[in-house]
């Protein structure tokens, strides 16, 4: 690599650096005044550098997000939602997750330029580099946010019939369903901590003034798991028909037991048929060459000595 290549990558790398370092400090610069005032009276010595970095990415991503918000109403109630499921309740949530894909862009653009302007690749492999990171960029934390929404609703599934249990029995000792849910929310906060504070949630909406119905769907729509909109259901016309809600949940709960018994079964079937491809693409060839090597070294051996 010639000298002239490697100090333009020198200066476009740190040219970028300080494009980005600025643009994080011009965004965050309210933070870092009032952390300096706070350095300055003695309140802040005890901070170290990562907060620092931390607290001004936070103040930054908000920011940058807001740049590439949608417009449509529409979009943006969708985008919410997805993001509630996903178990992302923070009111910067939105302009966060936004932020985050422009900077991925930035960056995909900025190395892109940088390998296309220095050389250091042909532009025939450059341009396809910087359409992979753009895409990357593009789709990638939605990716992330589709798999986080599935393995959070994985989760809650599975816990859902365990807390039943706890409910009904809780129900049966003589509790009321708000102390029970309250009790539900305490016991599984080691064992499934996502289902315990969506419960705590679901109490905290009853003391406020909600059924256990509604905040039960609440609790559905926020999740969008099927098994909590029927659990809804079930609570909803016990308490609007009287009817016994220790039977009503006790058949729900031998529901959603079978329904994850056969969900498991469905995975035991799906594994052999999974095994296939690493089976065929790994261990097949090595088998082959274990068996066929020792021959074909022979067969080599021979004509090498002109043997027939």
């Amino acid at each position: 690599m010639s000298p002239e290549t490697i100090a333009a990558i020198v200066v476009f790398l740190v040219i970028g650096s300080l494009g980005l370092i600025a643009g994080l400090l011009w965004s965050g610069r309210d933070a870092k005044t009032r952390q300096r005032i706070d350095v300055l009276t003695g309140h802040g010595e005890s901070r170290e550098r990562p907060e620092t970095i931390t607290q001004i990415a936070k103040t930054a991503l908000p920011k940058m997000g807001r740049v590439i918000v949608p417009d449509d109403e529409a979009e943006r109630t969708r985008l919410r939602a997805r993001l509630v499921h996903a178990g992302l309740y923070q009111r910067q949530a939105m302009y966060v997750f936004l932020g985050v894909k422009l900077v991925l862009l930035s960056l995909a653009t900025i190395i892109g330029l940088g390998l296309t302007l220095t050389g250091l690749v042909a532009p025939s492999h450059a341009i396809p580099i910087s359409l992979t990171l753009f895409l990357v960029g593009m789709f990638g934390p939605s990716f992330w946010l589709d798999r986080r929404k599935n393995i959070r609703q994985t989760v809650l599934r599975q816990a859902l019939p365990d807390a039943l249990d706890v409910l009904i029995i809780c129900l049966e000792g003589g509790l009321s369903l708000q102390a029970s849910l309250k009790r539900v929310a305490d016991e599984l906060a080691g064992a499934h901590p996502h289902l315990g504070a969506e419960l705590r949630i679901v109490d905290r909406e009853i003391q406020l003034g909600l059924n256990a119905g509604e905040a039960l769907l609440h609790f559905a729509q926020r999740t969008n798991l099927e098994e909590a909109l029927s659990l809804s259901s079930v609570v909803g016309q016990s308490e609007r028909f009287g009817a016994s809600l220790v039977k009503s949940l006790r058949s729900h709960s031998e529901t959603l037991r079978n329904k994850r018994k056969q969900k498991a079964e469905e995975r035991a079937q799906k594994a052999a048929t999974k095994m296939l491809v690493p089976t065929l693409l790994f261990i097949f060839p090595a088998v082959f060459v274990i068996l066929l090597a020792p021959a074909v070294i022979q067969v080599k051996e021979i004509f090498a000595s002109g043997k027939m």
